[in-house]
């Protein structure tokens, strides 16, 4: 087995360290050393989500995430949440727009068990998958749709702003969800064909974080995943790339059985990875990150117009981020009166930029943020994975922070000025059916 990089502390890691191996068929292994609690978590990351499909075909990424619980050739049906869960341990997987990833914490003398599972299921996952599981996953898909979207008070929200925000034809233009007529149209050939191509040792990222023996933790790899063969067949994912800015404002009015008038928007912003979205962050963070933050402060505390304001970055690495902008109305405000007061903190913030003290309240908070992430076994194999991934070095999974606490006030302010203006979003109005507005402020107000 190739030897992996030395696992020196890299500056600003918070002296955590990292070793990378690559197996003969392709499989990229990271493994970072944890032995404060007996856990140990492992993680895989497959390169695919929902940019890689095509036009009548969405969903399938979510439909196999699904598919890869349903039994291999050693573990039938729910075999492993009960192994895993009957070791002791916690388990799931998700699927976004750029990556599959599973995962299971373990008890560190259970990370063998877990190993097996991960490679039982990427090595014979077709051995089992029949019509009938095919059909019982793409009902719980549906289901799972109707339950986080379809019938929920604001929940085709990310929907309709992706649409919005990406043009039709761009590989981010659907979510990862899929639509009901694209689950009902795929084919057994066609869940066969994507696990055939997309999870296949070489497009894959493992990641075992916590109470580990490295030595013995490869051994296992090798074991498990060294026999199963690569695959060949992958295509890029098709180009995400769109001008800085859209030019015009893209608006949608939603009617609806929702408890309060909302005003939602996506902001166009850089790709993640640059210096510019780690500054687009910062920005966010200080206009709408929690209850210190300026609409928070004008919207619920000053003006009393909102329940709830908030903006914050959906990082994307293969097309513009987003800046997702969500305030909840209270009593009988109109929308146009909840726009106005946000495009005025947002000209003003352009114009001024962020204040020392928000500056260092929002690194503070981002750097809290990391630090939870990177806290835990799980959440640390995870960002080891992302990095791994979408750019091809997990140690940047370990500096992360201190890049986002080099950005200067003055990359913040000319993120906002170019890019958190009217003609750079996308905006959805949700108007109640219902017009009995003291019901809606007081529904609103339980969000």
């Amino acid at each position: 087995m190739p030897m992996g990089h030395t696992a020196t502390a890299q500056a600003g890691s918070g002296g955590l360290t990292a070793t990378e191996h690559r197996l003969a068929n392709g499989l990229r292994v990271v493994l970072s050393e944890d032995h404060l609690t007996p856990v140990a978590a492992v993680c895989l990351w497959y390169d695919v989500g929902s940019r890689h499909e095509v036009k009548g075909r969405t969903g399938l990424a979510h439909l196999f995430e699904h598919l890869m619980f349903q039994g291999s050739k050693q573990v039938q049906g729910n075999g492993h949440f009960e192994l895993v869960q009957g070791a002791g341990g916690s388990l799931n997987g998700t699927t976004s727009f750029e990556r599959t990833n599973y995962f299971e914490t373990m008890p560190a003398h259970q990370l063998e068990l877990a190993l097996w599972l991960e490679a039982d299921r990427m090595g014979s996952l077709l051995a089992a998958l029949d019509e009938e599981s095919m059909e019982n996953q793409r009902d719980v898909v549906k289901n799972e749709r109707r339950q986080r979207y379809d019938n929920v008070p604001y929940g085709t929200a990310f929907e309709k702003l992706t649409a919005l925000s990406y043009p039709e034809g761009h590989p981010y233009h659907h979510t990862p969800i899929g639509s009901m007529a694209d689950l009902d149209a795929a084919t057994l050939e066609d869940a066969r064909n994507f696990f055939r191509t997309y999870y296949a040792p070489n497009n894959a990222v493992l990641s075992i974080v916590g109470d580990i023996d490295p030595e013995q933790t490869l051994a296992w790899v090798e074991k498990y995943f060294g026999s199963i063969p690569s695959h060949d067949g992958k295509q890029p994912p098709r180009d995400g790339t769109l001008p800085e800015v859209i030019g015009e404002q893209l608006r949608e009015v939603v009617e609806e059985e929702v408890p309060a008038r909302a005003l939602m928007a996506a902001y166009r912003l850089p790709h993640d990875g640059t210096r510019e979205c780690d500054a687009a962050d910062i920005a966010l963070t200080v206009l709408g990150g929690g209850e210190s933050s300026r609409l928070h402060n004008r919207l619920v505390r000053r003006d009393r117009t909102a329940v709830a304001a908030g903006f914050g970055l959906l990082r994307l690495a293969g097309a513009p981020s987003l800046g997702w902008l969500d305030v909840k109305t209270s009593g009988g405000v109109e929308v146009p009166d909840i726009e106005a007061a946000v495009d005025e903190e947002l000209a003003r913030f352009a114009a001024e930029g962020p204040t020392p003290e928000e500056m260092e309240r929002a690194q503070a908070q981002l750097e809290r943020e990391w630090l939870d992430r990177l806290g835990t076994v799980a959440g640390r194999a995870d960002e080891l994975c992302r990095y791994a991934v979408l750019f091809g070095d997990p140690q940047l999974a370990l500096t992360a922070v201190q890049r986002v606490l080099d950005v200067t006030a003055e990359e913040v302010q000319a993120v906002a000025k170019a890019r958190l203006r009217p003609d750079n979003r996308a905006v959805l109005v949700y108007e109640p059916l219902s017009t009995d507005h003291s019901d809606q402020a007081e529904e609103g107000a339980d969000q």
